[in-house]
């Protein structure tokens, strides 16, 4: 059974949540802070994590920003609606999405769903594609770039694949939503430009600019041509 933390500050949504989940057949922790929400994440490795950002002791942000320090374990942020800058920079960060409080407990869970299929697809391709110093092989689902072993979150990986597929087809970002999540709907066309800054993040050589994933203005992203995939 999979295992899924909630760390959240407020006990009716902690448990509503809670429920909800372990209705759809997960295990679930609780936290009801950052600290104590790192803690479980480091001494129980959860399949998932639920992740308020309003939290006390350690806000949830900085909890992103340690754990993507030596985890890729999928997150999915819970935020209050208007805090649209908090959602960027946590995808920025490295979550790999975000349901806007009020929210609906079925779709939380169908987010949580699609993030551990993205974490555990063991794709029966071979693909590998290179372009310059940048390798991404599908099956190991491993990135390379400089010589260096890029670590991606799930998220970041299947858009990253989506765009190797087809180098040079620009994408809007609804049909990138479509591709990596399985659906798409327009409010969460953002998210989409905050993974491709993180994205670029972990890519690029300092100073280097858009030298692989290159943003077609008023339309949407594209990866630069690659060779043709090998093995």
């Amino acid at each position: 059974m999979r295992t899924i933390l909630v760390v959240e500050d407020e006990p009716r949504i902690a448990g509503l949540v809670r429920d909800y989940l372990e209705h759809a057949g997960f295990a679930v922790l609780t936290a009801g802070d950052g600290a104590g929400g790192l803690a479980l994440a480091r001494a129980r490795r959860p399949d998932a994590i639920v992740l308020d950002l309003g939290l006390p002791k350690v806000d949830g942000l900085d909890v992103i920003r340690i754990l993507r320090g030596d985890s890729s374990v999928p997150i999915v942020v819970l935020t209050a609606r208007g805090d649209e800058t908090d959602r960027i920079i946590g995808l920025e960060m490295g979550a790999d999405d975000y349901v806007v409080k009020p929210f609906s407990p079925k779709e939380l869970v169908a987010r949580v769903r699609a993030v551990l299929r993205r974490a555990e697809a063991r794709p029966l391709s071979s693909e590998h594609f290179a372009v310059g110093d940048l390798e991404i092989d599908i099956s190991r689902r491993r990135v390379i770039a400089g010589n260096r072993i890029v670590e991606l979150t799930p998220t970041e990986f299947e858009l990253l694949a989506t765009l190797a597929r087809e180098p040079g087809r620009v994408w809007t970002r609804a049909q990138l939503l479509d591709a990596v999540h399985g659906f798409s709907l327009e409010t969460y066309e953002r998210a989409i430009d905050g993974h491709i800054r993180n994205l670029r993040r972990k890519l690029e050589p300092v100073g280097s600019g858009a030298r692989y994933v290159r943003t077609v203005h008023g339309v949407g992203y594209a990866l630069e041509d690659l060779e043709e995939p090998t093995g």
